[in-house]
């Protein structure tokens, strides 16, 4: 990856001035998401769970062709790993551009989440009991490891600057597996709750800096916050009318793909077969 002399934050910054669109309604995207949603409204409150939307910084362009399963930013760098069986590949490439770099996953394998650990990535796959390690930069497949269950997100735990921290992983259940970042063996769970009651098909996930795991579920338009510690939800956020009713092209599916930006405070959002990503941040409802 080529190096320059400034922050991540300062390249990422060029990299989203670089891909706009020239969209004469970007002007109208700075605002609350809300309306033409393509699923379900949030959870009504609940005691202790803050209630939370995306706010609309700015609108990206997003393969329309992608049946997005993870996403993940390194830097002014994107990751991104699409399902489907015989379609399926994961990418890297500028934010909002052309993927630089693909590869494909041969059939029947159907990928999904991914994330970084150093210069690895790992990526999962559906049914298929297989996660794949790949060179970071080349997206070269290095090695193949068997896990049991089902594979949906999948994200690495960045307290200790991402460099050995557990990998937290979803099946769409509600728990939480913890697993060896190098030998991607199991160490432990955690059942995720919300007001003591299971909140299931936890499915794309995000890990941050500060410990805290995000998680897109399954079929809505809600990314819930989660101390991965106890398994509490922290947060609902609402994430509902991020596409324009326009945008909502014949097969455009829900919500799914989440990157944190540098710093935490910002966060990439998409979903399958969106002809959009979103850079937004999560304020009070």
């Amino acid at each position: 990856m080529r190096r320059l002399a400034v922050t991540a934050s300062a390249l990422l910054a060029v990299a989203l001035a670089a891909c706009s669109t020239g969209d004469p309604e970007a002007a109208a995207s700075e605002g609350v998401a809300g309306g033409g949603g393509s699923g379900p409204s949030p959870a009504p409150a609940h005691q202790g769970v803050q209630e939370l939307r995306a706010r609309v910084l700015e609108r990206l362009p997003h393969d329309p062709e992608a049946f997005t399963q993870g996403l993940e930013l390194r830097g002014d760098v994107l990751y991104e790993g699409t399902g489907l069986e015989g379609s399926s590949s994961v990418r890297r490439g500028p934010v909002g551009g052309e993927p630089t770099v693909s590869r494909d996953l041969p059939a029947p394998l159907f990928g999904e989440g991914l994330t970084l650990v150093g210069p690895r990535l790992w990526q999962l796959t559906w049914q298929n009991g297989i996660a794949i390690e790949r060179d970071a930069d080349t997206l070269k497949e290095l090695r193949r490891v068997r896990y049991e269950g089902e594979g949906w997100g999948l994200c690495q735990d960045r307290t200790d600057g991402g460099t050995g921290g557990r990998l937290v992983m979803s099946d769409g259940s509600s728990r939480l597996t913890f697993r060896d970042p190098r030998t991607f063996e199991p160490t432990g769970h955690v059942d995720v709750t919300r007001d003591d009651v299971p909140v299931d098909r936890l499915n794309e996930l995000e890990c941050t800096s500060d410990g805290t795991v995000y998680a897109n579920v399954y079929q809505t338009d809600t990314v819930v916050r989660i101390d991965p510690d106890t398994g509490s939800v922290t947060a609902d956020i609402d994430a509902s009318g991020l596409l324009r009713p326009a945008e909502l092209r014949s097969g455009a599916l829900q919500l799914n793909g989440i990157a944190a930006l540098p710093g935490g405070e910002e966060f990439l959002l998409t979903g399958k077969y969106w002809p959009r990503m979103f850079r937004v941040e999560f304020v009070p409802r």
